[in-house]
């Protein structure tokens, strides 16, 4: 097994080095400069439309869901244990400075995460029974010219999302919830694994209503109070926080000039930052990856650039809210860098568990443990769904949709009981197979999204002119 976990790390090493960083981020800085910044300019724009009491609604166009409901379903898979895990991993695997790393991602992750989202509501089908079928996978097959390229891409796609589903959205969260469990209440892990596991297949029987039902009351839920009490820990740890974010700023690009490049046991370097910091982003907030296009053709809209908006807003609310929560109560704890009771430096969840404690005691960590548990169980129904599309596209049978909800909901179970190290690497390189040829179907097609975004500008233009009348018409009525 040793080997096997080796053999594992080494590869993930290779399908996150330097040529997937650029791939990954390169693709959403072109993107981003070919639209010419469009998508940073009408990121206001987007949040007004995600509270608004418009994308509650499912009058406006055809769909399944609410736009906000698509969102929430998207929003559920994504913020996950990469915001509790993965920030506290890449900050102590790459300095205080990957935080900063997955913030520049972020930004450019919110081209990718339109473009992908826009061009799955665009090209789009029904199935027999009337449900919508989108993402990646069938943009490749409707909207490439070559057919062939197209079809081998979006097999390829579906094949990579089906096994990721399994370890990005499912052992990886399962993991994290046995481990918080076991850590703060003393539950064994097979007892958390069995309890999950009988709750997952109880909601994702239902298919898209069921789960978006879910998501709707429980992200929204979970991420304001994971922010509350994030923010609390900030407030009254004030002093140290200007510390925690010159660390923050400064490790990013120049690692020796805190203290010689080390805090407690970590010694960071520019590439371990970057790489970890792009990579947790990454699995964070899984912009590229094309996954929350999968859950955004499923949204009830009448043009398919409105939603891209939309669901891009999702990396926002994921990446630059709660990641940089979680980092800068870690920054600013003086835990980073410290040492377990065996002598092997604190990461993952324990880290940001000790994190929250050192600020709010004991109550910390039970914090910690109940977003853990919430984050997770969200993500866990929540890639459901993208993996059961992804299973769809490849052999459209009932059967076997419903074949994998049951082994889905089991593999919850094995994903509770194994070692963390070697799931998150498994769940990295599916992750890194899964964004290739979705990054290469976005460049191919950035012409198309181009056009898009300027046939709908002067929509947004019009959109926002009269969000601006009416509340100087709310004003006035006040006055």
């Amino acid at each position: 097994m040793g080997d096997f976990s080796s053999f594992v790390a080494k590869v993930d090493s290779f399908v996150w080095g330097p040529v997937m960083l650029i791939l990954l981020v390169g693709t959403g800085v072109y993107m981003t400069i070919r639209l010419r910044f469009q998508t940073w300019r009408n990121l206001g724009y987007a949040l007004h439309s995600i509270f608004s009491s418009e994308s509650r609604k499912t009058t406006r166009g055809t769909g399944d869901v609410s736009p906000f409901s698509a969102l929430m379903t998207a929003l559920a898979a994504t913020i996950g244990t990469g915001n509790i895990a993965g920030v506290a991993t890449a900050m102590a695997a790459g300095g205080p400075g990957a935080l900063v790393w997955m913030w520049l991602s972020a930004l450019f992750g919110l081209t990718t995460k339109f473009s992908e989202c826009m061009l799955a509501i665009k090209y789009r089908e029904q199935n027999e029974i009337g449900e919508m079928n989108g993402g990646p996978m069938f943009t490749m097959r409707n909207g490439f010219k070559n057919e062939k390229v197209g079809a081998t891409l979006g097999f390829l796609f579906a094949l990579f999302a089906v096994l990721a589903s399994f370890g990005i959205g499912d052992m990886t969260q399962s993991n994290s919830i046995a481990d918080a469990v076991h850590t703060s209440f003393g539950v064994p892990v097979a007892v958390t694994g069995a309890v999950v596991t009988i709750l997952t297949l109880a909601i994702i029987v239902g298919g898209i209503k069921s789960i978006s039902k879910v998501s709707s009351v429980v992200v929204p839920g979970m991420a304001i109070f994971y922010v509350i009490a994030g923010i609390l820990c900030i407030i009254l740890n004030y002093k140290n926080v200007p510390h925690g974010l010159y660390q923050i700023i400064v490790m990013a690009f120049n690692p020796k000039a805190v203290g010689g490049g080390v805090i407690g046991t970590i010694t960071a370097s520019v590439m371990n930052s970057i790489r970890y910091g792009v990579a947790r982003g990454c699995f964070s907030n899984e912009a590229g990856m094309g996954s929350a296009a999968i859950t955004a053709a499923s949204a009830t809209t009448d043009d398919p650039v409105r939603q891209g908006y939309i669901n891009m807003t999702g990396t926002f609310f994921d990446t630059i809210v709660v990641c940089t929560i979680t980092g800068l109560v870690i920054a600013s704890s003086g835990v980073l860098g410290t040492t377990d009771a065996s002598g092997a430096t604190l990461s993952a969840v324990p880290l940001t568990m000790a994190a929250f404690a050192a600020t709010l005691g004991p109550a910390g960590s039970y914090l910690v443990s109940i977003g853990i548990m919430l984050f997770a169980f969200s993500t866990i129904i929540g890639w459901e769904y993208h993996g059961e599309k992804a299973v769809e596209y490849l052999i459209p049978s009932r059967k076997v949709i419903y074949a994998y909800r049951i082994v889905y909901s089991l593999i919850v179970f094995v994903g509770a009981t194994q070692t963390l190290e070697l799931i998150w690497n498994i769940s990295d390189i599916m992750n890194a197979l899964m964004a290739i040829p979705n990054l290469i179907c976005l460049l191919a097609m950035t012409g198309v999204v181009v056009e898009e975004v300027k046939r709908f500008q002067p929509t947004v233009e019009k959109e926002k002119a009269e969000w601006k009348m009416k509340k100087t018409a709310e004003t006035q009525t006040e006055a």
